[in-house]
């Protein structure tokens, strides 16, 4: 297969990350880089040695060579690069949120037409227990599907010595805070381990900001939130259950189980214990019998290197969308933003 040729916008932390999964690909020829700070651009050229470098956006996307972008910068400024990047005739892979709201990913969406555009909150699903898990629930092992859920508690440590990213928790910057920076992770993993086929209906919801006694945690003019708890009524009466919290004056858990008529799944978003996945049968006679789910030893699954970039440039080949496609961050972004607007207005919302 031919190597897709990639310009990177964004040579930060993540863009990095995605720097260095293009030059150890071969399905991938790095062409360029961009950053609009000089540090960033210094640092791309010592360690990744792209062709090009470029202080801009629009100045990369001027060079007819390159094929597809990686959009790896704060969230506001995402979806005029997108649309910049689709008139151009570039296939797009966006980091994670998609967009600051709904109208944006469906601006992004009409722009698209036929070209290929994805997301990165598909990278937890290239585990192969995610695979493993996939399978197993699309194959009908659970029955019905009655709950979805996920509880992710992160517990404050000490004080920071060091300065807070200030785009983490400003909305301004970043279009909200943990819901955002995680939320969508989780909504990605929860919706593509059931295949996508929960249709959200109605949303309530509650978040909270950073608590003061954890003020310090954070950069000035914080103002999004630290920790929310979402329910989502799905079609057919399924519950899709959402709680994540970072700087919590509680103590840190994480719970992830997939409810059926015939069974569960307790399993975790990462293969980091893989043998901590559960799965709860059951029968008339003996009731509920929890044994391991799989074993990672077996060699019969497995992942895909490199996550959403080299899928992306796969996808680009195959002529097929990514993982996460933008249709499907769509759904991702319309429980976002209802979550927001429950909040706001403390009462149930109806999802778009």
């Amino acid at each position: 297969m031919e190597p897709v040729k990639l310009g990177v916008i964004g040579c930060g932390v993540i863009g990095s990350s995605h720097l260095r999964t293009a030059v150890n690909s071969p399905l991938i020829n790095l062409v360029a880089a961009a950053d609009l700070i000089e540090e960033n651009r210094q640092r791309a050229v010592e360690q990744f040695q792209p062709k090009k470098i470029y202080s801009s956006s629009s100045d990369l996307l001027d060079n007819e060579e390159i094929e597809a972008v990686v959009l790896a910068f704060p969230t506001q400024y995402r979806t005029q690069v997108a649309l910049e990047a689709f008139s151009r005739g570039k296939h797009v892979l966006t980091e994670k949120p998609v967009a600051i709201n709904t109208n944006q990913v469906r601006e992004m969406i009409v722009a698209r037409g036929n070209l290929i555009a994805g997301c990165c909150s598909s990278r937890n699903r290239f585990h192969k227990s995610a695979q493993v898990a996939t399978e197993f629930i699309q194959n009908g092992g659970l029955g019905d599907l009655r709950v979805v859920r996920c509880r992710a508690i992160v517990a404050a440590g000490e004080r920071p010595t060091t300065p807070r990213p200030a785009w983490r928790l400003i909305k301004a910057l970043n279009g909200g805070g943990i819901l955002v920076n995680w939320g969508c992770y989780d909504l990605d993993y929860l919706l593509g381990i059931t295949g996508w086929t929960l249709k959200p209906e109605t949303v309530f919801a509650q978040t909270w900001t950073v608590p003061s006694s954890f003020e310090s945690h954070v950069a000035p003019g914080s103002d999004a939130e630290t920790y929310y708890l979402a329910t989502v009524r799905c079609q057919g009466g399924i519950i899709l259950s959402m709680e994540r919290g970072e700087f919590m004056t509680a103590q840190s858990e994480s719970d992830w189980q997939v409810i059926g008529s015939k069974g569960s799944l307790k399993l975790k978003m990462t293969d980091s214990n893989p043998q901590s996945i559960i799965h709860d049968s059951t029968t008339t006679e003996k009731g509920v019998i929890s044994k391991p789910f799989w074993n990672p030893e077996d060699n019969s699954t497995t992942t895909h290197v490199g996550g959403p970039l080299v899928d992306f440039a796969t996808a680009i080949r195959e002529e097929r969308q990514p993982l996460t496609s933008l249709e499907q961050s769509l759904v991702v972004q319309e429980i976002t933003d209802a979550i927001y607007t429950s909040a706001a207005q403390g009462a149930a919302v109806e999802v778009n």
